[in-house]
């Protein structure tokens, strides 16, 4: 309880990282051209758009002198940075001044300081009041900042009343589930507490850990209590109950928080660090649930067990009789439906459209509402800023028309365009030439009328990369939004290869251990692994792009977060199986465990739908949704699919377990 207090004071001084380039791998490209850029220039990448309705060019000029004087706020460029204002707008390029200025309407590009968005943020909507507009990428990531602490208190304050309810119409005693929840609390603190040896954590990390944590975990406290429930009415001593209790499911919890552990180590070797950082800390969360319910609930149960006796009362759910019978009439219907659909949902699955980023901003939002506006007027824009080495002006002047002329680009803003390509940099002011030279590069800008990612998008930074490689060879560097998303894209692609095969092999390798059987893992890893193809098929077959990072991660979480229901069926079924026929078996198999498999999947989908409905994040909110969605259809599988499986391979079963001992009928 001391350290529990101590970490709940210390997870107030880790610090939350919004940014999701900062989980790039060291050695990408965008990461090494970001790191070129804050040695070479003062400034940074654009990654705002400010909107202005309604305004003259002079009214425009004044906004953007407001803008630049806000701490944190560079690189601001207007049309004055385009084009020359002192003569008439009408004689200038059209595209180039409709890409700032169109219909009375301006549009004001700038970047923000790392670190500082939700205060430049707030201060630019001071500025540009309630008619005015804004989006991009630090704006997102201050609304997530800003939403994040008040999301995370909601769903918790949602969350907590439902578990609750949960457990007490699955218990015998009103205060039994305080016991649940102060077990798994404990070590929920601790885990965040201890994240201050981190330093910092991600934002996906600190809205799904915890709450997943408590999904996850709260099995091994009902599997402990539940059998020191059970001796309390052989033994007479509550300290001997427990200690009987804790030997006969020690191997249950063990092998229940090995797979979830195994599982989620796989996430560590993820290259897109905010897999790892999710990872370190569901294993930490893990570990630490496990030592509380084997060290802390039963020294927490002995001191309170009174209070377990005075509260007792009588099952609000009657036991399930006979729904074993009703569910195996299925078995030839459940296997003939997942052989259907097995195929085409794990082809769904690898085929959705996916996003890389963190998605657009809900509508009902200011943030989401701006961005539409914004699109309307000036279309989607994204910027990709290109380093080249300073010196050949001509050669620059060739590679800026070369740019011009790509697919998707409006515009190209460089010191040849927007200056002089005769003027040499060196005659002129700094004030002019420092958003254009370093001391070894020239800073190219390339406007696209794309959005941030997708086929487009990706094109048109292929495009640009290869044009400026056919002239500067690999000395050249691209950054920008968009970049860093095209980057992301081929890092994540390669870690589901490597996360999904880590995670299977891990659990196979748990389950041959738990169940001494080969066929075991097989049929078991079959049922959970269809459950998250046919999760993941969904988007694929509702017409709805899907966030990557979601996708990776819940296709790790969910296999090793469910895969529990398949072996608490499989180790009900193998001790029934011993006494009696299969068919036999499996009925009062599901009599016994139907219950506890329906408790743990209703908490999980809880705790998942609550995560969609209550985050604005599209990276959380879309990682709740499939967790939701995910334990139901694990729930459906393990007791419709799964029994039939069993049913099917009772031979194959019994003479590849070591020690299965099935009863043979004379």
């Amino acid at each position: 309880m001391v350290i529990a207090a101590v970490s709940s004071i210390a997870q107030f001084f880790v610090s939350v990282n919004y940014n999701m380039v900062d989980y790039l791998p060291e050695d990408a490209p965008s990461t090494n051209a970001m790191e070129v850029m804050d040695e070479e220039f003062e400034g940074s990448t654009q990654n705002v758009r400010v909107m202005l309705q309604d305004v003259t060019i002079q009214e425009g000029l004044h906004y953007k002198e407001q803008l630049s004087s806000i701490d944190g706020v560079s690189d601001v460029m207007w049309l004055d940075d385009a084009i020359d204002l002192k003569t008439p707008i009408e004689m200038a390029d059209k595209d180039t001044v409709e890409t700032y200025y169109k219909d009375n309407n301006a549009l004001i590009t700038l970047s923000i300081r790392d670190g500082d968005e939700v205060e430049v943020t707030n201060a630019i909507y001071e500025i540009i009041g309630e008619e005015n507009a804004m989006s991009g990428e630090a704006l997102n990531t201050a609304t997530s900042q800003t939403m994040a602490g008040k999301e995370s208190m909601y769903a918790a304050a949602l969350l907590v009343p439902i578990i609750i309810i949960i457990l007490v119409i699955s218990t015998n005693s009103w205060i039994e589930p305080l016991f649940f929840l102060i077990a798994i609390g404990v070590s929920v603190l601790i885990n965040l507490g201890t994240n201050i040896f981190i330093g910092e954590v991600s934002f996906v990390t600190q809205s799904v850990a915890p709450i997943l944590q408590l999904a996850v975990s709260l099995d091994y406290a009902i599997f402990l209590l539940h059998s020191f429930s059970d001796y309390r009415e052989k033994v007479a001593d509550p300290k001997e109950a427990m200690q009987l209790a804790m030997k006969k499911s020690f191997p249950a919890i063990a092998a229940s928080a090995s797979t979830t552990f195994f599982g989620f180590i796989a996430l560590t070797f993820m290259k897109f660090e905010i897999g790892s950082d999710l990872g370190v800390n569901l294993v930490k969360g893990i570990v630490l649930s496990f030592i509380s319910v084997m060290v802390f609930l039963p020294a927490l149960t002995l001191w309170l067990y009174k209070w377990m006796d005075k509260t007792q009362h009588k099952p609000i759910i009657p036991k399930f009789k006979n729904v074993g019978r009703r569910i195996i009439k299925l078995k030839i219907p459940s296997i003939l439906v997942v052989l259907i659909i097995i195929i085409p949902a794990f082809l769904a699955q690898s085929n959705t459209n996916f996003i890389y980023g963190i998605g657009d901003q809900p509508e009902e939002t200011r943030a989401g509402r701006d961005i539409i506006e914004i699109e309307e007027t000036f279309g989607k824009s994204t910027p990709v800023v290109l380093l080249v080495p300073k010196g050949d002006t001509a050669k620059e002047d060739e590679l800026v028309q070369d740019l011009d002329n790509l697919p998707d680009v409006t515009s190209v803003l460089a010191y040849v365009n927007a200056v002089s390509p005769v003027i040499p940099p060196e005659y002129l002011d700094e004030s002019v030439t420092e958003q254009f030279y370093s001391e070894k590069y020239s800073r190219i800008i390339i406007y696209g009328k794309t959005a941030t990612e997708g086929e487009r998008a990706f094109s048109l930074v292929e495009n640009v990369k290869e044009l400026a490689e056919s002239y500067y060879g690999d000395a050249s560097h691209t950054l920008g939004e968009s970049v860093t998303l095209y980057d992301i894209k081929h890092t994540v692609e390669k870690d589901n290869t490597v996360v999904n095969l880590l995670t299977v092999i891990t659990i196979a390798i748990v389950l041959l251990l738990t169940f001494r059987s080969l066929s075991i893992p097989i049929v078991l890893l079959l049922t959970i692994q269809a459950a998250v193809w046919i999760n993941l098929a969904f988007p694929y077959f509702t017409n709805s792009s899907l966030v990557y990072v979601g996708y990776l991660i819940i296709s790790t979480v969910q296999l090793a977060a469910t895969v529990d229901y398949a072996i608490l069926l499989m180790e009900g079924y193998k001790e029934n199986r011993q006494q009696m026929s299969a068919l036999r078996a499996i009925k009062q198999t599901l009599d016994e465990k139907i219950f506890s498999i329906a408790v743990s999947a209703s908490i999980l989908s809880s705790v998942g739908f609550i995560l969609w409905g209550t985050s604005s994040n599209p990276v959380v909110s879309s990682i709740g949704l499939l967790l939701g969605r995910g334990a139901l259809l694990a729930f459906v599988m393990v007791i419709c699919f799964l029994p039939a499986m069993l049913l099917v391979f009772d031979k194959v079963i019994n003479k590849t377990t070591l020690n299965a001992n099935y009863y043979k009928e004379s």
